[in-house]
């Protein structure tokens, strides 16, 4: 009998033995940051043992290095489905944003537009709103507050033949909300403006197909999917091109090494790479019963990855509605989040009646159960739901490595109310 794609998982992850006060840690966390596969961890040390030079060298170490930074682009360019040459490495995903909006707007005038949304990261509203000072008209498209998705009858209105660039995110992480991406770039495209595309939430849920959507560009962060803390971006090489990133005179003029300033974090990119196979492997193992979107896939690791990234989706739905029905039959919790039937991801954001996401945190932290709280940095979309002088939302992130079981816990700590009062009162 097979193995369940569960168990295959978790035995993969050495963070999953980990215990806090005698008790099993509980990674619900995810929407923040994912655990590492022993694959990831093995390829950084293996890296910084075997290849740890800089590029270009005439040597050994350097030439591996070379080589993995060869086959990390390559292995992005299936997860992206776009080639290897639109792979952008760098920091993190609001530092490549910062570098693509400086660039973009030395191609803008005063007067120009970019519209961003209310409900996106602000890793994809920053580096927009700091146009403004360049004379850049900056509009934002509104999201409805009761049911945390984006009005895309203001988008049209706010839409002119001045928008230059619209920049929005393909999920919320903060409420799991996923956006009609798809709509929102074909009306963009109607007016000549480009789109930037937020899916660092996005990635771990649901395949990328950067060919089909026809967005310029495309941000992701491997560490919100298995990887290191590093930021990876699809560039459309014809746009890229045009542009004229600031860096450094000796630095390459031809994507993608144009937009990647000074020296990459190779372990990273080692490990990122990595990640990307553990998808794949998944997706070998368990994603044979999902028929493929694109039935014109012919590369083993592409199909491989849309497969795994299918399998983690069916799996964690499943999970989501059992954790929205139970939080649902508790009278305290208020749910924030798209309605039912709107397409999410396994997220699940809520308030708790009499007491602070803070409090709520502590409380749960004590017991191995780890979740976040606050804005997470959706900071106009938590304003927006009236929550910022309210400590925020409790924020629950499933991943593939976390069970029913663990959920069945999180409830059973959030109905013992004795519990959690002691807690409370204690601290």
């Amino acid at each position: 009998m097979r193995e369940k794609m569960e168990d295959y998982i978790r035995k993969q992850f050495p963070a999953i033995k980990n215990k806090y006060r005698e008790q099993q840690m509980v990674y619900l966390d995810g929407p923040g940051g994912y655990q590492v596969p022993n694959r990831v961890i093995n390829a950084m040390t293996n890296y910084l043992i075997d290849m740890n030079a800089n590029t270009e060298g005439a040597f050994i170490t350097s030439e591996r290095n070379d080589e993995m930074i060869k086959n990390a682009r390559n292995a992005f360019a299936d997860f992206f489905n776009c080639s290897w040459d639109e792979v952008v490495f760098g920091a993190n995903m609001t530092t490549l944003n910062f570098s693509l909006s400086q660039a973009l707007s030395r191609e803008m005038n005063a007067g120009d537009k970019v519209i961003i949304t209310e409900i996106d990261h602000e890793g994809n509203r920053g580096p927009w709103l700091e146009l403004k000072k360049q004379g850049i008209v900056v509009d934002e498209i509104a999201v409805n507050p009761h049911t945390c998705t984006l009005d895309m009858d203001d988008f049209k209105r706010k839409l002119t033949s001045n928008t230059k660039v619209v920049a929005v995110n393909y999920a919320s992480n903060g409420v799991g909300t996923i956006n009609d991406i798809d709509k929102f770039i074909a009306l963009s495209k109607d007016v000549g403006a480009l789109t930037v595309v937020d899916a660092v939430h996005y990635v771990a849920h649901r395949p990328i197909d950067v060919k089909k959507l026809g967005t310029d560009f495309l941000f992701c962060s491997a560490y919100k999917f298995f990887g290191p803390h590093i930021g990876v971006m699809f560039a459309k090489k014809d746009i890229l091109n045009k542009l004229t990133p600031l860096k450094v005179k000796p630095q390459s003029d031809y994507p993608p090494y144009m937009i990647e300033t000074g020296t990459l974090n190779q372990e990273g990119i080692a490990g990122a790479a990595e990640a990307v196979e553990f998808v794949a492997d998944i997706g070998a193992k368990y994603g044979g019963e999902y028929n493929l979107q694109d039935k014109n896939i012919e590369h083993c690791r592409r199909n491989n990855i849309v497969n795994g990234l299918l399998s983690f989706e069916r799996y964690e739905e499943k999970l989501t509605k059992y954790l929205i029905d139970e939080l649902s039959r508790i009278k305290e919790v208020n749910i924030y989040g798209p309605p039912e039937g709107h397409p999410r991801t396994s997220t699940v954001s809520f308030t708790y009646k009499g007491y602070t996401p803070r409090k709520i945190a502590e409380y749960l932290g004590e017991k191995g159960i780890f979740v976040w709280d606050g804005d997470f940095f959706a900071t106009r979309l938590i304003e927006r739901l009236g929550l910022a002088n309210k400590g925020g939302l409790i924020r629950i992130g499933i991943a593939p490595y976390n069970t029913k079981e663990e959920l069945t816990g999180l409830i059973r700590a959030l109905n013992d109310k004795k519990s959690l009062e002691n807690h409370c009162r204690v601290s």
